[in-house]
């Protein structure tokens, strides 16, 4: 029961960490329409709330209901995991700064973001949500949630890209660094 009750702590700590994501995001989603910022894909938006509320809840219940055994040399990497996918999405925040957000919301005429983790790919906030949609389950081997949020997230990440890629082209100045 210990094992469950770490697991627990963990993935509440992750749910608070959403809640602080969504404080972020609110604030920068005010800023980017106070400056004629334009939403993009807002469709799939509640999709992916659920999507990612029920990682954290299938998770939970997953290892509350199966009890699943669960060997040190996968949680240990998974934690690891776990871990740098919330370090890589901080520095995604980070390096947006008031640019970040979890809706699709472009500024128009700002200049593409080339810093930071946007220096090796176009969308490093996603490789996080992917490691993290693994990993954070299979701390405590809830491999069904795993495996049903990877496949969902996959379906949800094409939409949710090319909204994206779509609202980016239409609306960024030429590449260079933040303002």
């Amino acid at each position: 029961m210990t094992g469950e009750l770490l697991f627990t702590v963990l993935v509440l700590a992750v749910g608070g960490e959403r809640l602080a994501e969504l404080r972020v995001s609110r604030r920068n989603a005010a800023w980017s329409l106070a400056r004629g910022g334009v939403e993009s894909g807002a469709g799939h938006y509640p999709v992916m709330v659920v999507l990612h509320t029920g990682l954290l809840l299938g998770a939970l219940t997953e290892v509350w209901l199966r009890r699943p055994d669960v060997p040190v040399e996968l949680a240990a990497p998974m934690l690891a995991l776990a871990l740098g996918a919330q370090a890589l999405r901080w520095w995604c925040i980070a390096t947006l700064g008031p640019r970040w957000n979890t809706r699709v919301i472009v500024v128009p005429g700002m200049p593409l973001v080339a810093s930071g983790p946007y220096r090796w790919i176009r969308h490093p906030n996603y490789v996080a949500v992917v490691i993290e949609g693994f990993a954070l389950p299979l701390v405590h081997a809830a491999w069904i949630t795993a495996a049903v949020f990877t496949v969902a997230n996959a379906f949800l990440m094409v939409v949710r890209i090319r909204a994206e890629n779509r609202a980016l082209e239409a609306a960024a100045g030429p590449p260079g660094a933040a303002p």
